[in-house]
Order: structure tokens, then C-alpha cells, then sequence
């Protein structure tokens, strides 16, 4: 069984693997490049229909945490941590799958196990 180059690439020797080389440094640069950006941009979400609002870099870091003085009932402590605990969880699981998405687009979504 021969082993198959992805499309585009042929066997024409060491000026072929230059080429590929360089295209692969390319991709590490423009990869290092948006990751920097994705870990700067934030994103926002809320529950209790805007009672709390959360919103995270792309690093998963909080960096703002809004909650509505008329959710905050001392007998009913649990629900805001449930509301606190929705609003946080989404706004990280956008980051991430905002960073997956990108990341994919440079990558071709070619699977790198440990890079993002």
C-alpha cells in the first residue's frame, strides 16, 4: 500500500519539501497569530432572560459579571448560583468553539492534537 500526499503536494523531490516546509512554518505563524486574537476577543452570554451576564476572554478568563439586583433573593441563594453557573458555561463554550472554528479555517481542519 503506497502512501498518498495531500492534494497538491507530488514527490518532486527536496525542492517539494522546501515548498513544504515553508508552507507549514506559514501555518504556524498565521496559527500563533490568530490564537493571540482569539485570546483577546471576548465573549459575552447571560440566563434568567438577562438576569446574569457573564463575559470571558478567549483564554476562559471572567472578566465581568453583571447580575440584576432584583435576582438576588437571600432565601433563594442556589438559583443565582445556577443562573451565575448557565451564564459563565455559555460564554466558555462559545469562546471555545469560536477558537475551534477559526483555528480549523487556517488548518484546513487538519486535526493537531494539542495545539488548540
Amino acid at each position: 500500500m503506497k502512501a498518498r500526499l495531500p492534494q497538491g503536494y507530488s514527490n518532486k523531490g527536496p525542492g517539494n519539501m522546501q515548498s513544504m516546509l515553508k508552507q507549514a512554518q506559514k501555518m504556524q505563524e498565521d496559527m500563533a497569530a490568530l490564537q493571540e486574537a482569539l485570546d483577546a476577543r471576548e465573549y459575552s452570554a447571560s440566563s434568567g432572560g438577562g438576569a446574569v451576564t457573564a463575559t470571558v476572554t478567549g483564554k476562559h478568563n471572567i472578566t465581568k459579571l453583571e447580575i440584576k439586583p432584583e435576582v438576588v433573593d437571600p432565601e433563594d441563594v442556589e438559583m443565582l448560583a445556577d443562573l451565575v453557573m448557565a451564564a459563565v458555561n455559555e460564554a466558555i463554550r462559545q469562546a471555545a468553539e469560536n477558537s475551534e472554528a477559526e483555528m480549523s479555517k487556517i488548518s484546513g481542519g487538519l486535526s493537531m492534537p494539542g495545539l488548540f
